[in-house]
């Protein structure tokens, strides 16, 4: 599906179901270096079992155009957009790592549109090696391999995932890659590095959060290890919120790595009451 979000073509995947904002909305957001695949198993499945799905291309990753987000904020703005282009008036908000951030950003702004958060791999703050951020930009390649040793606690996904026996950590080089590649004018990978080592916002931002936030953290994650989203956890707590959290037994890529437990633990979420 397209729409014109800031007079820029963006590209949402509907999980194969025709969008029909009448229904309750998932909006998904990928993290850095990567674009709407990421979240195949969930969206697939939230699709087909009564939602309206809208897994995004941000802007100037890949099916999108439009600049590429050079700040955490301004990713936010994009997805207060991307619901009124949509026509969508509430909508939960989704987002892994980077796209975590920004559906933390969102959604303190958003105040009651925003029916439940999921921070999946979210950490604050998110500071960024100086080494990677200085390898993102001149040896992308070196960045992106660090990345997904870092990220991976398996080679191979499980069956319900992309297929028995998939190459995780090649596929995700590879998607990395083209995520790139799909933009000659900016480098996407280190100006999304920069958004996460930049933003300083969060503690303020979960305290404007209106909705139900769940966590789902990797106990093996060494990208954004789980302890590093205790900030975030205890400014929902102390406000009163209703906060759940999952600890899962893998790295930063939970939608792939533990794909079951991570649309489990989203789909259970999503049936609470606001």
């Amino acid at each position: 599906m397209e729409l014109q979000v800031n007079n820029a073509k963006t590209y949402c995947y509907t999980g194969g179901k025709p969008f029909d904002a009448a229904k309750p909305t998932v909006v998904f957001i990928h993290g850095v270096l990567n674009d709407h695949s990421v979240w195949i198993l969930q969206s697939r499945y939230l699709a087909n079992h009564g939602y309206n799905v809208l897994a995004v291309d941000l802007p100037s990753h890949c099916r999108s155009a439009g600049e590429a987000p050079s700040s955490v904020e301004e990713a936010a703005g994009f997805i207060a957009a991307l619901l009124d282009a949509a026509g969508v008036q509430q909508a939960a908000l989704v987002g892994h790592s980077w796209g975590s951030l920004i559906a933390l950003e969102a959604a303190s702004r958003l105040k009651e549109r925003v029916t439940h958060l999921v921070l999946v791999g979210t950490a604050f703050p998110m500071k960024v090696s100086p080494m990677l951020i200085e390898a993102s930009l001149n040896e992308p390649e070196k960045a992106l391999t660090m990345v997904n040793v870092f990220s991976r606690s398996t080679l191979a996904a499980p069956p319900s995932v992309l297929g028995p026996g998939t190459w995780v950590f090649g596929a995700s080089m590879a998607l990395g890659r083209r995520v790139l590649a799909s933009n000659p004018k900016v480098n996407v990978f280190h100006r999304g590095f920069v958004a996460c080592d930049r933003y300083a916002n969060g503690e303020a931002a979960m305290a404007a959060v209106t909705c139900p936030v769940l966590f789902v953290l990797g106990a093996q994650d060494q990208m954004t290890q789980p302890r590093a989203a205790q900030s975030l956890v205890a400014a929902a707590q102390t406000r009163g919120k209703t906060v759940q959290i999952v600890s899962l037994p893998v790295g930063h890529h939970q939608m792939t790595e533990t794909p079951d437990a991570t649309l489990f633990a989203i789909r259970d979420f999503l049936a609470t009451q606001p």
